[in-house]
């Protein structure tokens, strides 16, 4: 039997670079103000859980979220006899 030397001829793909940088999309599946509304808030949160765990047994919730937004006052921080 004889061996076909003849090559196959790749996809244009594989032999040529595509105009576009990166093969990126054109568009986005979201939107990047929601995107970084979604980012803003979860944050947040990350913010608020880290400041909660290490909260004082005497301090409430609503301290914690005073201190983390930065409206509370120093009768919010300080432990009441």
């Amino acid at each position: 039997m004889l061996k076909d030397t003849r090559r196959r001829p790749r996809p244009v793909s594989a032999t040529q670079h595509s105009p576009e940088v990166l093969h990126q999309r054109k568009k986005l599946p979201i939107c990047p103000a929601k995107a970084a509304i979604g980012g803003f808030a979860f944050v947040a949160v990350i913010g608020y859980l880290t400041l909660y765990s290490k909260k004082k047994p005497e301090a409430t919730a609503l301290d914690v979220a005073k201190v983390g937004s930065g409206t509370a006052t120093p009768k919010n921080t300080r432990p009441q006899h």
